[in-house]
């Protein structure tokens, strides 16, 4: 619903092309996870970590990151909501294996 899924473009000759999110659902919704996802991604260890293994390991862009942020972000807080619990930035990313 808010957009942040894949999308991936292939036709005839220009096959491949890098997927996109598709922007099909609530911009609004994407417009209010932006912010949280770059505050989150700057000041939580656990985001920070999550965000630092995309564009490091994974080789995505910052932006790339940042949409993975904010989708990660959308499922905590739907889980939230579902199971009536509080954030737990530590289910966010394990940091265990990445501090040496």
């Amino acid at each position: 619903m808010a957009g942040l899924d894949p999308k991936h473009h292939q036709s005839g000759s220009s096959i491949n092309k890098k997927a996109r999110i598709s922007k099909v659902g609530n911009r609004y919704l994407r417009q209010a996870l932006y912010m949280p996802a770059l505050s989150a991604a700057r000041h939580d260890k656990h985001v920070n970590g999550y965000y630092r293994h995309l564009i490091e390991k994974r080789g995505l862009k910052k932006i790339q990151a940042i949409c993975a942020v904010m989708r990660k972000l959308l499922h905590a807080v739907h889980a939230m909501l579902k199971q009536q619990k509080p954030f737990d930035n530590t289910r966010f990313f394990d940091l265990s294996g990445t501090i040496a």
